[in-house]
Order: structure tokens, then sequence, then C-alpha cells
């Protein structure tokens, strides 16, 4: 039987059980819960960096997007409006990156 240890969506064990196999699973604690969330992240990063079509990008993306809004709602207290408005501010304030800046260096 394969081992995985990794956090998986909520309906993967449905999933598993319903094809006809057998699977094992736990309940994080939430330091554990937060631990594995941000492993998971870095999963899915990996995974958008090797997608080869844009079919496969935007599923990464969306992965990303589900792992961001669970974050914010579950471990920050917060939603996803909260999130969109920080993000605006910072593109207000700073920029966002539609405009393909590349900085190359800055003199002290």
């Amino acid at each position: 039987m394969p081992t995985y240890n990794k956090l998986v969506r909520d309906r993967i064990p449905e999933i598993i059980e319903n094809s006809g196999k057998d699977c094992k699973t736990d309940t994080l604690n939430q330091d554990r819960y937060i631990l594995e969330l941000k492993k998971k992240v870095l999963e899915e990063v990996e995974e958008y960096q090797r997608a080869a079509t844009k079919e496969d990008a935007l599923e990464e993306l969306a992965d990303l997007l589900e792992l961001i809004n669970t974050l914010v709602k579950d471990v920050h207290g917060s939603s996803m409006e909260e999130l969109e408005k920080i993000r605006l501010d910072n593109a207000e304030q700073r920029g966002s990156y539609e405009e393909k800046v590349f900085l190359i260096e800055v003199e002290d």
C-alpha cells in the first residue's frame, strides 16, 4: 500500500473508498494543520511551475486559490473580501506586475 503522509482535500478518502480501495486517515491538530497547509502551498506552487499547458496551469492555480481561501478563513480568521481589499491597497500603493518591470540593481 502506498504511503502519502500529506494533507488532502476533504473528499479524497470518500473518492478512494468509492473506487473500492481502503485508506487510513487522521485528523490533524491546529498546529500540524497549519504546517501541512504551508507544505501543500509549496507543493502546489511546484506543480504550477511544472505545468506544461494552460489547462494544467489553471488547475494548479485553482488548487492554490483553494489553499489560500482555507488559510485566510481557517487559519487567519478573515475573508477573501478582506484579502482582496489588501491586494487592491497594495496594488494602489506599489503597483501590480502588469508592466513586467524587472529590477536589475539599485545604486546606494
